[in-house]
């Protein structure tokens, strides 16, 4: 029932409705992304326009304060500046204290750029000279003098100047100036008013953007449009009727020893120009979805319908699916590809099964001939223990090992199999050590613990408790003092998964740093001499059995000795299942 309303027909113009409908439903999207996209643009510019005009007005409020600072400080205190204000200074003495002053002014101008002009006047004298390289003519000079001299006659020229900066207007150009009065001595600052917002010309404020320095009264007193009305650019704006009205944002920011202030006038009209664009781009969008609406139905029928059979094939093949649906085809090359590639999976299905028991039989071989590296190794222990007790004359010593010996092989050669049971493999660990025990007379003693009948049945890999053990009298065993040996079995219970847990330890001096190292970070032992061949080899058949859900960690004890941790996937067989389960 579900297939056939999946597959119901639907006339064309079901299909020319919805596509239509997505085309309306992504215009009206754009529009919204549009017009808040220039919102957030917009608004983004303003803050980012405040936050520099911010900055470069706390820069200039900082520069005023040291200037005044500077110049207050060097008339109170500067010896060169008293002594061109005494009277009884000689010639020589007043050209060299004059230039020791204009030295320092120089270097004060050279600190906060050539616009800021210095000056200094001695009233009584009617002394009046520029303290550093002037940026204006000798005319503005003497006309700046002349207002400079006028303002100083003021009574109040103290409590009107002091820290605190005023425009001035000479000829066409607007200056700001601080006067700095200490009795009868002046030191005066000066910088034109477009070198001061110099810097924040530099922003893009817009096509008919702009900044400009506003007077106590209101007028303007620096910028494009000095002394005319801020708002003419945007009111001449408005007046066009082929654009948009231009959005504009006026930022007023004050200085703080300052008579005037700071006017950014933002123009975002282009903002609006994105805008008509994307609405020009959804209306092609539109006519060309109509369009393809109908090539789209067509080409769906003849081409996009054999392309999903084809494609519905391959994800079949990809979940090793027997029924698949070669039908027949309007297009030539699809037909045959259909052709190539039923006969291709036939190919891949052959070379599947070749390639699965190829992998089989090569695990098979590795694993064999790993055991076959381990059984010689063993062997040969056993032959170099026999040949020692021989020359110690330890013959009830030989007839136990050697008949123990021959136990342990038979069962080896019986077995086939790549897996033994727990019970067997515990067993022939004890065989091995009540061997080495006779060889040692007393060096050493081991435990086995947690063996149970349930635990008994379990399977494990043939000789993997046995390269431990081994390592372990080999390593550890002393004749100064008595080893202890404990193999431990247990199962536990980790994210609702049963693991079988061996855990086998020593009292031994430890595993080496750089073996320890090593095998903590799976790097794999330098074998020379064909030392640590047992445990490489044993991590890697491990590897095979388990694939990669066997786990081993490798630690030294606290109080001494090593401790090897292995925990694996529970390989159970029927009987022991069923003997669970009760």
């Amino acid at each position: 029932m579900v297939k056939s309303l999946y597959n119901k027909p639907y006339p064309i113009r079901h299909y020319v409705k919805i596509m239509l409908f997505i085309s309306i439903f992504a215009l009206v999207v754009d529009l919204v992304i549009s017009f808040a996209s220039i919102f957030i643009v917009k608004q983004q510019s303003t803050r980012y326009l405040q936050d520099t005009a911010n900055l470069y007005i706390q820069q200039i409020n900082h520069d005023f304060a040291y200037i005044n600072h500077y110049m207050g400080w060097t008339l109170a205190n500067d010896e060169s500046v008293k002594m061109l204000d005494a009277k009884d200074t000689e010639y020589v003495d007043f050209i060299e204290a004059s230039e020791r002053v204009h030295k320092r002014f120089n270097e004060l101008q050279k600190n906060y750029g050539q616009g800021y002009n210095f000056f200094f006047y001695l009233k009584e004298q009617d002394f009046f000279q520029n303290y550093a390289p002037m940026s204006v003519t000798y005319s503005e000079f003497l006309e700046i003098k002349e207002q400079i001299v006028s303002l100083t006659d003021t009574k109040n020229v103290y409590e009107t100047f002091y820290s605190n900066w005023k425009p001035i207007r000479v000829r066409d150009t607007h200056y700001i100036v601080n006067i700095v009065p200490y009795h009868n001595r002046y030191l005066i600052c000066l910088i034109s008013a477009d070198d001061l917002i110099r810097p924040l010309r530099e922003l893009n404020l817009g096509e008919e953007g702009y900044v400009s320095l506003i007077g106590p009264g209101g007028e303007a007193i620096s910028g494009p449009a000095a002394g005319d009305d801020p708002q003419a650019p945007v009111s001449a704006a408005a007046a066009s009727l082929l654009r948009f009205p231009p959005s504009t944002t006026t930022v007023t920011k004050e200085f703080s020893n300052a008579s005037f202030h700071v006017q950014l006038v933002i123009q975002f009209g282009m903002f609006e120009k994105i805008m008509i664009a994307q609405l020009l781009i959804m209306l092609l969008f539109v006519v060309l979805t109509c369009t393809l609406s109908v090539v789209m139905l067509y080409f769906k029928k003849k081409v996009l319908k054999p392309i999903q059979n084809f494609s519905e094939n391959l994800r079949r093949i990809h979940e090793d699916s027997e029924s698949l649906d070669f039908r027949s085809s309007e297009i030539t090359e699809l037909e045959q590809v259909n052709s190539q590639f039923k006969h291709l999976i036939e190919q891949i299905k052959k070379f599947k099964i070749e390639m699965y028991e190829q992998e089989l039989e090569k695990q098979r071989i590795q694993l064999n001939y790993m055991k076959l590296q381990i059984n010689p190794h063993f062997f040969l222990n056993c032959l170099t223990n026999i040949y020692s007790m021989a020359q110690m004359q330890m013959y009830k010593e030989i007839e136990y090992m050697s008949l123990s010996t021959s136990k342990y092989f038979r069962y080896i050669f019986q077995s086939g199999d790549d897996l033994v049971r727990l019970g067997d493999e515990i067993e022939h660990v004890r065989i091995y050590l009540e061997i080495q025990k006779h060889r040692y007379q007393g060096a050493f003693m081991y435990r086995i613990a947690g063996m149970t009948d349930d635990l008994s049945g379990l399977k494990i890999p043939p000789l993997l408790l046995q390269t431990f053990i081994e390592n372990a009298v080999k390593y550890a065993v002393s004749r100064t003092q008595t080893l202890l040996i404990t193999l431990d079995v247990a199962l536990q219970t980790e994210e609702e998964h049963t693991r079988l847990r061996i855990e086998i330890s020593d009292t031994g001096p430890g595993f080496p740093p750089d073996i320890l190292e090593h095998l903590q970070n799976g790097r794999p032992l330098m074998q020379s001499g064909g030392k640590r061949i047992g445990i490489m080899n044993t991590l890697q058949r491990l590897e095979l059995i388990y694939q990669h859900r066997a786990r081993a960690f490798f630690e030294n004890r606290e109080d001494g000795g090593a401790r090897i941790t292995l925990e694996l996937p529970l390989l159970l067989s029927d009987a022991t299942l069923k003997g669970a389960e009760r």
